[in-house]
Order: structure tokens, then sequence, then C-alpha cells
């Protein structure tokens, strides 16, 4: 996810990671606490209880498949608002991440932890193309978390790898959502065909699934 926001008033300190890409104490703090609360939220959901004996290792799993995707979404936005000379930075959603962590004990998530803020030249072509790149790397992460669940050796990878191309398809697909600040709606007035295309891969990810359950 991903929000324009041409007047951003506060710019913190810039720290190069490498080549033209940049970050931020801010930022680098809002992505930890937002990696860790929606992993905490999946855990929470898959074990039923921070007191379950399966917490822990659904925290881990969590943070490996959920957390994974989610920061490599959002740096796929950043990475190409920054190359066409954009400041974007990621700011979490505090409110939304409380609720997140709440909701997850009642079975239910609804996860929208925050977004990438991005003041510069941005017209429909080129929000277009930054909003497709998060949930293009969401598919991407998919298809290697695919592989490893016919090449992992072990059956406990095979199951963590399934869950990581279950969430990283649910993640790409949720995110294709045509209205209010979802990548859909900018992917959709930019180019309708690249658009029905990405839809019809997270769509054809989730009925792969049916016969990945019996593997």
């Amino acid at each position: 996810m991903q929000r324009d926001n041409q007047t951003m008033m506060f710019k913190p300190k810039q720290i190069r990671i490498f080549g033209s890409l940049s970050s931020s104490e801010v930022e680098i703090r809002d992505l930890a606490k937002a990696w860790i609360a929606i992993s905490l939220a999946f855990a929470i959901a898959i074990s039923g209880s921070i007191f379950s004996s399966k917490f822990y290792s659904a925290f881990i799993i969590s943070s490996l498949t959920v957390g994974v995707g989610f920061i490599f979404h959002e740096m796929g936005h950043k990475i190409m608002a920054q190359r066409y000379g954009c400041f974007a930075e990621f700011r979490s959603f505090d409110n939304m991440l409380i609720m997140a962590v709440i909701m997850s004990f009642f079975g239910f998530i609804f996860a929208a932890p925050g977004a990438v803020m991005i003041s510069g030249p941005v017209g429909t072509r080129r929000n277009g193309k930054i909003s497709a790149l998060g949930p293009a790397t969401n598919f991407a992460l998919a298809l290697i978390f695919l592989s490893m669940v016919y090449l992992a050796p072990f059956a406990s990878l095979k199951s963590i790898s399934y869950y990581g191309f279950y969430i990283n398809s649910w993640l790409g697909l949720f995110n294709m959502i045509p209205f209010w600040m979802f990548d859909g709606i900018k992917i959709w007035r930019w180019s309708k065909v690249v658009y029905l295309i990405m839809l019809a891969i997270g769509a054809g990810f989730m009925i792969l699934l049916n016969s990945l359950s019996a593997i």
C-alpha cells in the first residue's frame, strides 16, 4: 500500500542504504514496529492464544512469511518511487496495528499496517507502476515459496513454504482491490491490461493452493 503526499512536512535525515536507496531511523522504526505487530497478529490467529505451546513457532513462521512479504511489498513501492526521484518512506498506522492484534484473538485479521508516503512528481502512469511493484513483489515471493514446497527436504520446511506461498498470494491479491488506498485502484487507472494480468496471476495462485493442500 502506498499513499501520495505531495506536501510531506517532516522529512527525516536520510541514511544511504545502497546505490540510490535511502532510509531513515524513523522509517526503520516504523517498519520494525509493523513487522512485529503483524507477525504477532498472525501468530495469535494461527495458535489461538499467546499462551499456546504453538505460539512461539507460529510467531517465527509468521515473521518469515507474512513479515517478509509485508517488508518486500512496501520496499517495492519505495524503490520504484525513489527511482522516479520522489521522497518515499514507510509510515506505520499504529491504530490499525493495535486493531489487527486485537482482532487476531477472535481469529480474524484485517491488516493495514501502514503505507509508503510519497512526495514528488507522480502522475497516473508513475503512480500505477509504483503501486504495481508492491503486489508484484508478493507474487514473486509466492513463486519462490512455491518452488520450496517441491524442493524442501523436510516436511516442516514444506509446511512453512506452503504457508509462505499462501500468504504472499493472498497479500498480493488483497492489495489488488480497486478501492480506497489499495494498490489496485491506482494500477487500474494506469493500465487495465496490467491490472487484469496481475489479478489473473493472483487468482491463479489461490486456485493452485487447492492442489497443493494434498501434497
